[in-house]
């Protein structure tokens, strides 16, 4: 099979493709596994240190493109994980640039896949900032979507996009929502969710980072090896199981910023908890206050997605591993 990740220079993109490799096969559209032919990295650069193998393929382009990303698929793709997109705070900054990529980028890839042989699966990667406030105690799958940012509501014209391509027969199509990805490597970006991983990576190289909510803010999180897990299992489920409904919110823990920071002493100390700063963004803060904090994923559970176990302190030990990291001393 030939699989197409766009966004597959970034960090889900990358790890993505890496367990695509390991694994070396993904499902049919009967469950059967078959075998990984090729693997297209679609992004707007290619990343710093790419994958070296020969199954790879970069494709550096602008995925917003309808004609390079088109041209990018070619007529034998099989299957497609659509992570490309332009990030919450970069998209609240511009609408324009939201508008094109979040939704022109998703029209154009769905349209190119309808010209394909024969209709691919489509993975979405959706966020849960399709929920807005007020929220119930409890979001469910049966929550009616009202976004708070443009990037909330982005997402969810997507997942109606794949719903109405898949309703058509022009995709075999599933959107998943992410809760917020924590620890994410590398440097902060322009999503309001940066500071969620920002207040862990910073410290814990011996850097000083900034937190812009306060410190009882909730968030619901994702630790990167679930993510690309739940992104890999959501893509091998069989059509039938999920029937009508093809979008579904994804496992994840809620953890407090307080609690999040006592995670950070007791894995590395108080030394690196000091290297936190407090200064409050009003605009992020009223973007997070927007995005729920609990959910009910009984959907998700009975469809096989895996959870994470072990808390936040595993979450932090698993980053620490996973980057060779030599923690500072403690006191």
């Amino acid at each position: 099979m030939k699989i197409i990740i766009t966004g597959g220079s970034g960090f889900l993109g990358q790890r993505a493709a890496r367990e695509l490799l390991k694994r070396s096969q993904v499902n049919d559209a009967d469950g059967n596994p078959q075998p990984i032919r090729e693997i297209g990295l679609v992004d707007i650069a290619p990343p710093l240190n790419g994958l070296s193998d020969a199954t790879v393929r970069y494709a550096v382009g602008d995925a917003a493109n309808p004609k390079f990303i088109a041209e990018t698929l070619g007529d034998d793709t099989d299957g497609i994980f659509h992570l490309a997109a332009v990030v919450s705070g970069a998209a609240e900054a511009d609408f324009d640039l939201g508008m094109r990529v979040n939704i022109d980028g998703t029209r154009g890839l769905l349209d190119a896949c309808r010209r394909l042989r024969k209709p691919p699966r489509v993975l979405f990667a959706s966020s849960v900032a399709v929920f807005g406030a007020p929220l119930p105690e409890l979001v469910t799958d049966a929550t009616t979507p009202i976004p708070h940012s443009s990037y909330g509501i982005q997402k969810l014209i997507g997942e109606l996009l794949v719903s109405e391509y898949s309703r058509k027969g022009f995709i075999d199509g599933r959107s998943v929502r992410l809760p917020t990805v924590s620890i994410r490597p590398g440097k902060p970006n322009a999503a309001a969710s940066s500071f969620a991983s920002g207040i862990l990576r910073e410290p814990l190289n011996g850097i000083e980072a900034i937190c812009p909510v306060e410190p009882d803010t909730k968030l619901w999180l994702i630790s990167p090896r679930l993510a690309v897990e739940c992104l890999l299992h959501g893509f091998d489920l069989p059509a039938g199981e999920l029937g009508r409904i093809r979008s579904l919110s994804l496992p994840g823990i809620t953890v407090s910023v307080d609690e999040m920071v006592a995670s950070l002493k007791r894995v590395a100390g108080p030394a690196a908890a000091r290297r936190i700063r407090w200064e409050p963004d009003e605009g992020i803060k009223q973007i997070v206050k927007s995005w729920p904090a609990r959910f009910d994923t009984t959907r998700a559970n009975s469809l096989g997605f895996p959870r994470d176990e072990g808390g936040f302190d595993r979450i932090i030990d698993d980053y620490v591993r996973d980057e060779g990291l030599k923690l500072q001393p403690k006191y």
